[in-house]
């Protein structure tokens, strides 16, 4: 089957959306970002890829938008709330696909669980592709926290942070502060758009807190930076050129992973796939190409 749509039933009983497009030697099976989003921002992969023999397959996490959403207020699912779950639900997803000797791609919250994956289930991997996601939190926060203090002038920011300490997070001048913050460091150039909201925002909520720039939720603390020379596989580091991630820890995680290459995508923020598909397209498939002819690594 060269394309298709369906839901796939896990082991606890819910089902989750799942997309194959294309059909070719190369499987390439995309995480999204949020933690809550879905499977719409690797819409462009297909396009981009198939021609080159790239089967691109997406999903949509237990919560997100085409897939069950479990009541998470109700204290029986509470523990679906975990990254442990959603690692695990990774690999049940790899499984069910019968994929193995793939490439992973995962993007923010994704490239998180899918540098985790790689530390635990990196026997399954031809190939990893870190999107837009370091490999710790602190430094992500301490980040954008200097991103908004360089854009706005101080009094801004001190609203900001007592619109945050109030959690009055529907202000009016709080919402219109953060659309230009969005406009420059997440997607600079949107293409996509919905008339409902499609984000799982309890579950966003829940890791990350209300937006990108205010990190109060559970993945707090979150890091692999001891762990992450373990991880042999080849693999891509992508940033964009004004990403929310520091691109100075990206550069340090090139240093530290012994397989790898970081590139950026020059005009694009943390969505840089979005932003600037021709330069990422272009990245990308050459990581895969090098790859699969025994290259990579050799220049």
């Amino acid at each position: 089957m060269k394309q298709g749509t369906k839901l796939l039933e896990l082991d606890n009983g819910y089902h989750l959306f799942t997309r194959k497009e294309g059909e070719g030697p190369v499987k390439m099976l995309c995480v999204h970002g949020g933690p809550g989003g879905n499977h719409e921002e690797f819409e462009n992969f297909a396009q981009n890829l198939n021609d080159k023999g790239v089967e691109v397959y997406t999903y949509d996490q237990l919560g997100s938008f085409y897939s069950d959403q479990p009541d998470f207020s109700l204290e029986e699912n509470k523990h679906y709330l975990t990254l442990d779950y959603y690692l695990e639900e990774l690999e049940e997803v790899r499984k069910k696909l019968g994929l193995d000797n793939f490439y992973l791609v995962g993007h923010s919250w994704g490239g998180l669980l899918a540098q985790e994956y790689a530390l635990k289930y990196g026997e399954h991997l031809k190939g990893l592709v870190v999107f837009s996601m370091i490999d710790n939190i602190e430094e992500y926060t301490t980040h954008i926290n200097k991103l908004r203090e360089e854009m706005f002038n101080s009094l801004e920011v001190q609203y900001m942070k007592y619109v945050e300490e109030t959690e009055n997070f529907d202000d009016p001048m709080y919402q219109e502060l953060l659309k230009k913050l969005y406009a420059k460091y997440v997607t600079r150039h949107p293409k996509v758009s919905h008339m409902v909201n499609t984000m799982a925002t309890d579950v966003y909520n829940y890791f990350q807190g209300n937006n990108e720039f205010v990190m109060v939720g559970t993945l707090n603390g979150w890091s692999v930076r001891d762990k992450l020379a373990n991880v042999k596989v080849p693999t891509l580091l992508t940033f964009g050129e004004f990403d929310t991630m520091p691109l100075d820890v990206a550069r340090r995680m090139q240093d530290t992973l012994p397989n790898s290459r970081l590139v950026l995508t020059p005009d694009g923020g943390h969505c840089h796939n979005e932003d600037n598909p021709e330069a990422f397209f272009k990245s990308l498939y050459k990581f895969v190409s090098e790859v699969e002819d025994g290259t990579f690594g050799k220049e």
